[in-house]
Formats: structure tokens, C-alpha cells, sequence
């Protein structure tokens, strides 16, 4: 199975960057993944509810842990966040085009996770999925 398949293959998502604004590539992410039937969780410090669904400040703050990750932040962000996912046990990391960062990659790979982070974008997958 590949890194995507593996991702994709997962119970539960989260998606770091999650926006209310329509035109983000972040909500873009987040309604694409609900519109397939996944599982999914926003992760935005700054919003309560994004398309009606409770917003978590953290990875952390996740009532689960999610398996699978989405990142849309801009690099020196997504450092943390994937602190955090490797704290708490995330299993797969996708680091969408501009959130890469090689340190960030570096420990989650360290940390045995899989990480896609060679530019591929999930909303590309997702279409072809459907």
C-alpha cells in the first residue's frame, strides 16, 4: 500500500488550517474530506465551529486521536502541530503543498509516522476518488 492509500485508508481525520473562509484551501480540505464520508475534525486556535463542526485549538485537543493528519499551515507553523501529532499518537501526516518543512517531516518520520510531503495535494485525490 502507498503512503496515500495508506492515508486515505484511515478511520479518523484532522486538518490542521482549517478555515471558515470558502475560498481556503484549508475548508477546500476539510469539506472535501466530509463530502467522501470520512471522519473529520477542524484544527483552528482561532475559530470555534468551522461548517458547523466543533473546532479544536490542538491536535491535542482532539476528543480522539486522529489517525491521519492534514496539514495547511505555513511551514514554521506546522512544526508545532506535528510536535503535537507525534505526542499524541498520529499515525499518518500530509503536509499540503507550501505547509512542507523538512524538520517537521524529519521527527515525524524519527517518530515512525507516515508523511507525504512531496508536493502531491489530497483535494487532487479526492476528486479521483469519487
Amino acid at each position: 500500500m502507498s503512503n496515500i492509500d495508506a492515508f486515505l485508508a484511515a478511520g479518523t481525520f484532522a486538518v490542521a488550517g482549517a478555515s471558515n473562509n470558502r475560498s481556503k484551501y484549508g475548508n477546500l480540505v476539510f469539506r472535501a474530506l466530509l463530502k467522501s464520508g470520512r471522519e473529520v475534525y477542524p484544527v483552528n486556535p482561532s475559530a470555534r465551529k468551522i461548517e458547523d463542526h466543533t473546532a479544536f485549538a490542538t491536535v491535542a485537543d482532539l476528543p480522539i486521536t486522529a489517525e491521519a493528519l492534514s496539514i495547511i499551515t505555513p511551514p514554521e507553523i506546522t512544526r508545532t502541530i506535528v510536535d503535537d501529532a507525534i505526542r499524541v499518537g498520529v499515525q499518518h501526516i500530509w503536509m499540503q503543498p507550501g505547509a512542507e518543512d523538512e524538520q517537521a517531516s524529519e521527527s515525524a518520520r524519527a517518530a515512525g509516522i507516515n508523511v507525504i510531503d512531496d508536493g502531491s495535494c489530497i483535494l487532487v485525490l479526492l476528486a479521483r476518488e469519487r
